[in-house]
């Protein structure tokens, strides 16, 4: 849970939450990261259009949950975030950040070129594979 609470933000934003559901997080760790995102989502100024939010989860596999365009108000991202679900496995970070910059950061995905893109990644910091993770990051901060 947040501890405290953020002041409303009503700047342009183009915010992607990136979920760790691997083994090393645990069901109890997943739900907490949910409702921390959920919380979250509620300073953004989302129905004016001002902020989009977009949402990955990966273990093994990633997967795309919502793009920055699928949803307009908060209450919607809030239900579609209720309704995630824990699937254990690796933690395929690498593949992850790659996923974000090859899909989710474009234009057919929602993404507006001239707003500031976010990525939030909440992990353990234990990936599979640490190399190609750094390697995706440092391809993504170079974008």
């Amino acid at each position: 849970m947040l501890t405290a609470v953020p002041a409303n933000c009503t700047s342009a934003v183009d915010l992607i939450f990136v979920l760790d559901a691997s083994g090393s997080i645990k069901s109890s760790g997943y739900e907490q990261m949910k409702s921390f995102v959920s919380e979250l989502v509620n300073q953004f100024d989302v129905e004016s259009g001002n902020a989009r939010v977009g949402l990955l989860t990966y273990s093994t596999t990633v997967n795309v949950r919502f793009n920055l365009s699928t949803y307009t108000s908060r209450a919607e991202i809030q239900a579609a975030i209720s309704l995630l679900i824990y699937t254990d496995g690796m933690t395929n970070t690498a593949d992850a950040l790659a996923r974000v910059r090859r899909v989710m950061l474009r234009p057919a995905a929602g993404d507006r070129p001239d707003v500031p893109n976010v990525v939030v990644v909440l992990t353990d910091g234990g990936s599979n594979d640490s190399l190609a993770t750094q390697v995706s990051f440092v391809t993504f901060t170079t974008l």
